[in-house]
């Protein structure tokens, strides 16, 4: 499914056109036309910032946002690659969003939720981005947040206080019911949820038929967005690992 919002510049897009994108995501959007989920060196991954944006291009992604892990590090990167290549390419570039998968307490168990379209610099964000540098070897669980910051109720209220959309990751991997955790979320004002996600890693790339449709029920029930993304760890950003 795509949009045409003409993703021609590299300045930042605005919250309203990630809304608008979001509206439009279904089971086919991931991942030939936008990608949600995804992460470098400076998080768990295994693609170099500068390389995962050159596969954006080649594949032709309308949209995105780096989500790494407690940090956006690769997201700056990435931003100033996609600027030169617009210098120097005249073809257009993805929407770059920016990301940030944050762990979180949710219902008294551990999940992950992703922050879209904030601003890196307001004080609201401090707590959940740390400073870290490419090449470490690092797990989700890498500079997350503890104590109180760490309720999703936290998480949820800071990234919009940056301005920014939340969204759950991937609401069926959890350790209590998926339709369990995304009550909570929503009542705790959560955006969306993660409905297209390929849980058992298939070859190619498609999201778990199960699972989604339990997710966009419970997306529909509670008036959420939907997300998709690949959740890549490794070399194609096609695959998740």
């Amino acid at each position: 499914m795509t949009l045409n919002l003409a993703p021609v510049s590299t300045s930042a897009p605005t919250l309203s056109a990630l809304k608008q994108v979001l509206t439009t995501i279904q089971a086919d959007s991931c991942p030939h036309f936008y990608n949600f989920h995804c992460h470098t060196t400076y998080s768990d991954g295994k693609l170099e910032p500068e390389e995962l944006m050159a596969q954006a291009v080649q594949i032709g992604l309308q949209g995105m946002a780096i989500s790494d892990h407690h940090t956006i590090e690769g997201y700056l990167v990435a931003q100033r690659w996609l600027q030169e290549y617009q210098n120097t390419h005249n073809s257009p570039v993805p929407l770059l969003w920016t990301g940030l998968e944050v762990t979180a307490n949710l219902g008294g168990v551990e999940v992950h939720i992703l922050g879209y379209g904030f601003d890196i610099e307001h004080p609201a964000m401090e707590l959940y981005i740390q400073g870290i540098a490419p090449g470490i070897l690092l797990t989700a669980n890498s500079g997350k947040p503890e104590g109180e910051d760490a309720h999703a109720g936290a998480v949820i209220a800071a990234i919009h206080e940056a301005g920014g959309l939340v969204i759950l990751a991937h609401p069926a991997r959890y350790r209590r019911p998926a339709a369990e955790l995304v009550a909570i979320a929503a009542e705790l004002g959560i955006d969306g949820v993660e409905t297209y996600y390929a849980y058992n890693n298939p070859n190619p790339w498609q999201p778990s038929p199960k699972q989604t449709q339990e997710v966009k029920e419970l997306s529909d029930r509670y008036g959420l967005l939907n997300s998709c993304g690949t959740d890549t760890h490794g070399v194609n950003l096609l695959q998740r690992l």
